[in-house]
């Protein structure tokens, strides 16, 4: 074995480490089109990356004592590089079979043990064996064991800043993974020359499996557009062809549908519900309204073809609303557009809108900030007199816990508070969608028939049956809203 110099394995250590974090970034973005980017889902990127680190950790332990374990975890590097490679391959494969496992917190790690389990067990293989490495350095083994404990942390820090606000913003997932499979078998070239195993023949097979691998990485995903936020899809959903209808699918979840034809029907229950209610509810025919999430822009453009008013919609990501125009016929002329988050869009402006509209979601749950009584102060203080602030829930119709604890919470802020759903029995278990409704007065109907697109009939919930949802529920905080918790993931 060659004589290595500190610095060439801390750096050599550093680099493994934040390949292997960039992974775990990565990994919570491809997940997402299958299963959403919720607390769920991270939790099982983190549980599942840090059980193969310890097995990688484990198996290095065991190759430091070996006499070729240098060289052994240079071909272990290579593995590294391979199922990283493979992780898009096995997460496509996987899902049809893997999606179909009743419990979605199951689903959600049976998923990510498929596609990222082996990726971080061979990353975590290196560690313990460059370190034994590093103890015959002449600097002293104090030093060297802090050395590359340092590098591990610090190539840490560096992978997750870089996956996060450079890789995959400007790369996109299947790119980052293909640099990433190169660094791993650059790392593993390393190994095996400092091991003095790397003739010829093993160069002219790294090359290939480097081609190889950066194929196979590289293989583009479900996504139309990357963005910094999501996954963002537009397909076409049009029975006639010469009449265009686009979904746009965000992450998992179909967030709006738009006909380039008719700009005034909405096509699903929620954004007809909005849509109604606003016009139901609005203290002036040309009402101004701010809506919190841009999606499609089907609510907008809405409004925009009736010409109800001054329209602003804050929408954090600028590719949404460049899909929107792109693809689902959205003119950004007719209304303001802020690329900011809604919280701090309200906070920062004193403007006062006749209907505010929450449309924003993380997965199936609100933003938990979006949520809290803090923001819902906020809110009653962004409204014009007589004004009403309407936001999309989605609940289970036999545990509506969600829905109970927004209506407490909504209830410290204003002293109308109405819950509107489709007017059917739902299945038992069936999540629903639903429209929460505040404001000082009450809607002067209790049913409305509207297209959706097909005509439909929502009501409002009784009151009494919503004064018992909120009679036991929790009022949701800046410190505590787990929002998440309880739309929760059934088992």
């Amino acid at each position: 074995m060659r004589p290595a110099p500190l610095w060439l394995l801390v750096t050599l250590q550093a680099a493994v480490s934040a390949a292997s974090l960039v992974v775990e970034i990565v990994a919570g973005r491809m997940l997402a089109p299958y299963v959403g980017m919720s607390l769920y889902t991270w939790t099982s990127v983190i549980a599942v990356v840090l059980a193969g680190f310890s097995v990688g950790h484990w198996i290095g332990g065991r190759l430091a004592e070996h006499p070729r374990g240098l060289a052994l975890t240079g071909w272990g590097l290579v593995a590294a590089a391979f199922s990283t490679a493979l992780a898009g391959v096995a997460l496509r494969a996987s899902a049809p079979l893997l999606m179909e496992i009743g419990s979605p917190v199951g689903a959600i790690t049976a998923l990510t043990l498929a596609a990222f389990f082996l990726p971080s067990l061979f990353a975590g293989i290196p560690a313990p064996v460059l370190t034994q490495v590093s103890l015959a350095a002449p600097q002293g083994q104090g030093r060297a064991l802090g050395a590359m404990f340092a590098a591990g942390a610090v190539g840490a820090i560096a992978g997750t800043l870089l996956a996060g606000f450079v890789f995959i913003s400007w790369l996109g997932s299947a790119w980052t993974l293909a640099a990433v499979t190169g660094v791993y078998l650059c790392a593993a070239a390393l190994c095996l020359w400092l091991a003095r195993r790397l003739s010829a023949a093993p160069v002219m097979a790294l090359v290939a499996l480097a081609v190889a691998a950066g194929l196979l990485a590289a293989r583009p995903g479900p996504c139309t557009v990357e963005s910094r936020y999501f996954c963002l899809q537009s397909i076409d959903v049009a029975a006639d062809p010469t009449r265009p209808t686009r979904a746009m699918v965000i992450d998992h979840l179909v967030h709006g549908i738009s006909a380039r034809d008719a700009p005034e029907v909405m096509f699903t229950p929620h954004t007809a519900m909005l849509d109604a209610l606003s016009r139901l509810r609005a203290p002036q025919p040309g009402f101004s309204s701010f809506h919190i999430g841009g999606g499609n822009y089907a609510l907008p453009r809405a409004f925009a073809a009736r010409g109800s008013g001054p329209v602003t919609v804050a929408e954090i990501d600028p590719a949404v609303t460049a899909l929107a125009e792109r693809d689902f016929w959205f003119d950004p002329a007719s209304a303001t557009i802020l690329h900011e988050d809604a919280r701090r869009a309200l906070l920062l402006s004193l403007v006062r809108y006749d209907v505010i509209i929450g449309d924003a979601f993380t997965d199936t749950a609100v933003p938990q900030h979006l949520v809290t009584s803090e923001f819902f102060a906020l809110v009653a203080g962004r409204l014009t007199p007589g004004g009403s602030y309407l936001m999309n829930v989605i609940d289970y119709a036999d545990r509506m816990q969600a829905t109970g604890s927004l209506v407490a919470t909504l209830r410290r802020h204003f002293p109308v508070i109405e819950v509107w759903t489709e007017a059917r029995r739902p299945a038992p278990g069936e999540r629903v969608v639903m429209v929460i409704a505040a404001g000082h007065s009450r809607t002067e109907t209790d049913s409305f028939a509207v297209p959706a697109p097909e005509r439909t009939t929502f009501a409002a919930l009784g009151p009494g049956f919503v004064d018992r949802l909120a009679a036991e529920a929790m009022v949701l905080t800046d410190d505590f809203a787990p929002i998440d918790r309880l739309v929760g993931a059934r088992d």
